[in-house]
């Protein structure tokens, strides 16, 4: 059914399929919850992978697992082949997977460091205001200044308790550092380290080409992350994955439209990306978007409600898959016009209509067409997945970790030297110094109340080196008047017998 240079996704009055040519377009796939979005998902993983593109995925119920192994005959999946004239090409099998998890517990340690993530997303994952923004953006100055590196929290904490010690200095050179503002950037670290994200900032940190990996018969990784503890914690959740789609931009090179993707990004959960955001990241994550296409990345948005992503990015959204909706509430009705409005009108049914009536494992499917223009939407029965529907064992999943390509690479935690450790140094000798200033004031206090400017040293010592000194000079005045071996042999008797009697 597939052919080449395209995935197979279903069947509407004709085959559905997505040009991959095309995929870094971006797309996205929403429907609310029980409609099948995981599973597409699932087929739209399956099929970058055997075409040789990786893929990276937040799995956020756990469900996304099973694409580790492969499925099992089950009638409604026989059933739903049958339906779409797939019988013949629907195999069941397994598919290369790499598992992470931010936590370390669920598959590899995923960590990046302070200074990597910069102040504007560390801004948003700690909920700052522009005041306290503001002071963050001078610590990392300061940061740069003096040569700190940033890696961990413990570092981060570390620069602040400098900057508020250097509060007055930097205040005169870049304007207002309040201790009252770097206070609240401590206590929302310290919440953030509660929420366990400190097991997310250090050494060492993601390659992005570990996300780009192909096996040896040419299919690509499909990287699961472990999503359902990190959704305890939403924002380093968001915050994480637009980090990750601005590192794949800042580091992958240009290059153009390719035939396939270079990679593919499924962001999960999408709301969470934009809810609340500060304009200047809104701008960020439309300007990644709009330009991440030119780097052979595509990325497809997951959510419930289209109305979820903001119009600057849903418009460079290409390829949509549209499950079901429901229409109970105003915002509910507008959400199912707002999504029936971006398709290609179909003449044959009502788009506006359709949407709330369609079935678990249906959908609305347009695909980017060889020229880019979209095609005429169309109601399609989505293919169902050769691999596994549900998650793996805990088990199935230590096997996988255990084969896994990057085994080793990122498991143990590095702490080399960095600001925590170059400013407890500077403390400890700032510390030393003070403290013998403070002995040294001491002593003269005592000197003075004494009337003493500088103590005396014991008589007998004194009459001793007096001794000496004489004893040498004499010595010193035999050596130059005599100068045959004899009378330096003397000179050397005359002082070990002065110095045995002392």
């Amino acid at each position: 059914m597939e052919q080449d240079g395209t995935i197979f996704l279903g069947k509407s009055v004709k085959p559905e399929t997505l040009n991959l040519k095309l995929a870094n377009r971006h797309g996205l796939v929403a429907g609310a919850t029980g409609t099948g979005k995981t599973v597409t998902l699932q087929i739209l993983a399956e099929g970058f992978s055997k075409a040789g593109v990786p893929v990276f995925a937040a799995d956020v119920k756990g469900d996304l697992s099973g694409i580790a192994a492969a499925g099992v005959t089950k009638s409604f999946l026989t059933e739903r082949a049958k339906q779409i004239d797939f019988s013949e090409d629907y195999e069941f099998e397994a598919f290369p997977v790499i598992f992470w998890d931010l936590f370390g517990k669920q598959g590899h340690p995923i960590r990046t460091t302070i200074s990597e993530m910069g102040p504007l997303l560390l801004a948003r994952l700690l909920g700052l205001n522009e005041t306290q923004e503001g002071v963050l953006n001078i610590a990392f100055r300061l940061a740069d200044e003096e040569g700190l590196a940033i890696l961990d929290l413990k570092d981060l904490r570390a620069l602040l308790v400098h900057v508020s010690e250097k509060a007055q200095e930097l205040t005169a050179e870049y304007g207002n550092v309040s201790k009252q503002s770097v206070g609240a950037i401590q206590r929302r670290l310290l919440t953030l380290e509660e929420q366990g994200a400190d097991s997310f900032f250090g050494e060492p940190a993601l390659d992005i080409s570990d996300l780009m990996r192909t096996t040896r018969n040419g299919q690509g990784y499909i990287n699961i992350l472990a999503a359902d503890q990190l959704m305890m914690s939403p924002q380093l959740y968001a915050t994480f994955l637009l980090w990750l789609l601005s590192e794949l931009f800042e580091e992958l090179p240009e290059v153009g439209d390719p035939d396939k993707p270079k990679l593919v990004f499924f962001f999960d959960e999408a709301h969470l990306l934009f809810d609340e955001a500060p304009k200047a990241l809104l701008q960020k994550v439309e300007q990644v978007v709009r330009l991440i296409r030119s780097k052979g990345v595509g990325v497809y948005f997951v959510t419930q409600n289209p109305l979820d992503v903001p119009d600057t990015v849903l418009g460079q959204l290409g390829n949509r898959v549209q499950h079901a909706l429901r229409a109970f509430t105003p915002r509910d009705q507008k959400a199912v016009k707002a999504a029936a409005d971006t398709f290609r009108p179909n003449k044959e049914f009502n788009a506006f209509r359709t949407i709330t009536e369609l079935g678990v494992g249906e959908a609305l499917v347009s695909t980017l067409e060889k020229k880019g223009r979209p095609s005429v939407v169309q109601r399609t029965l989505i293919r169902p997945p050769s691999s596994r529907l549900g998650p793996l064992k805990k088990t199935e999943r230590k096997e996988v970790i255990s084969q896994s390509p990057v085994l080793g690479r990122y498991d143990e935690l590095k702490d080399r030297e960095s600001a925590y450790e170059i400013l407890k140094k500077r403390t400890a000798k700032k510390a030393k110094a003070e403290e013998k200033q403070r002995e040294l004031e001491k002593e003269q206090k005592e000197a003075r109340r004494r009337k003493v400017t500088v103590p005396k040293p014991p008589a007998r010592k004194r009459a001793r080196r007096q001794r000496q000194s004489t004893v040498e000079t004499f010595a010193k005045s035999i050596a130059r008047s005599v100068g045959s071996q004899i009378g330096r042999a003397l000179m050397r008797g005359i002082l070990g017998t002065i110095k045995k009697g002392f």
